[in-house]
């Protein structure tokens, strides 16, 4: 019973939150809406609040008399209620915003000793500026054009929080670039959305391979085949001898056999990735060869002194 109350929740978050967030923004903007209209949307709150309480707290509860501490208990409780694609989508913006500072200061994120960083984001680059771009002239045009201070106001934070959000997107791509570690392991990531971690014992081979896939950064073919596109290009295959599983960035899980990424360096990733087997030893050539030894009673024997 309470399991499918708590899909009735996640259902109700994803629906009555931005709801009510629209119609706080009619009411803002001075729109008349009809008192029916306002109380059944109070009421679907109410609703939601309570059925928060019906499912929270006795999983809470139950958490706590297991044995676990309030924070414990309380992700518990988050993991239950929240859906899996918003709590992904909350860390990748926090982990965005993190990068952003890191970006600030100049430093990269977690690169151990001995790995060689990979960067991909040579594509994306003029895109991410022109993206800023067009949110800066939208920002200002909508300062000028909107007469009313305090939806003035909003739309000022929303804007300027976006802007900020372009700038951690493309500062979470360059301060996470792919990493080749000095055991020959791989770790494949896309800014704070996509991170894969491939033991140097999967790996069968590397090569140089320009393709153009369609759909998302991240897509997984039928025949086991992933794709980390930027700028809807790849340039570095690796095949596996097994299939690998990962994450996507709203938290379905998947497997591949095949990867396919893009890397602005594909002959210096597939450099670092080919480990040469053990040099054979230099053959000695015939001329320099030492003599076979001489048994002792076929040894000549000493010359007397004279």
């Amino acid at each position: 019973m309470r399991a499918r109350v708590a899909r009735a929740l996640r259902v109700a978050m994803w629906a009555v939150l931005p709801g009510e967030l629209a119609l706080a923004v009619c009411l803002v903007a001075g729109a008349r809406i009809p008192g029916a209209v306002l109380l059944a949307a109070e009421a679907l709150v109410v609703g939601m609040l309570a059925l928060e309480a019906y499912v929270m707290w006795p999983l809470y509860a139950a958490r706590r008399r297991a044995g676990d501490t309030r924070r414990e208990a309380g992700l518990a409780v988050v993991r239950a209620a929240v859906p899996v694609a918003l709590r992904r989508l909350i860390v990748h913006e926090f982990r965005a915003l993190h990068s952003l500072g890191l970006w600030t200061v100049r430093r990269r994120h977690r690169i151990p000793e001995g790995a060689r960083p990979f960067s991909y984001t040579e594509p994306q680059t003029g895109i991410m500026w022109a993206f800023l771009f067009v949110s800066v002239v939208e920002t200002v045009v909508l300062a000028l054009v909107i007469p009313w201070p305090l939806v003035h106001a909003i739309l000022l934070v929303v804007d300027v929080y976006g802007i900020v959000i372009i700038l951690a997107l493309h500062a979470a791509a360059v301060t996470r670039p792919h990493l080749v570690g000095a055991d020959g392991s791989l770790r494949l990531r896309y800014g704070a959305l996509f991170d894969l971690r491939v033991p140097a014992a999967a790996i069968a081979s590397a090569r140089v391979e320009r393709r153009f896939p369609d759909g998302g950064p991240v897509r997984v073919d039928e025949d086991g085949t992933l794709d980390l596109a930027v700028g809807s290009r790849t340039t570095v295959t690796v095949e596996l001898t097994g299939p690998v599983e990962f994450v996507r960035p709203l938290g379905r899980h998947g497997s591949a056999r095949t990867l396919r990424f893009h890397a602005d360096d594909p002959r210096a990733v597939v450099a670092a990735l080919t480990v040469p087997g053990p040099a054979a030893p230099p053959a000695v050539p015939p001329e320099r060869a030492a003599p076979p030894a001489v048994p002792p009673e076929q040894a000549a024997p000493p010359r007397p002194r004279l």
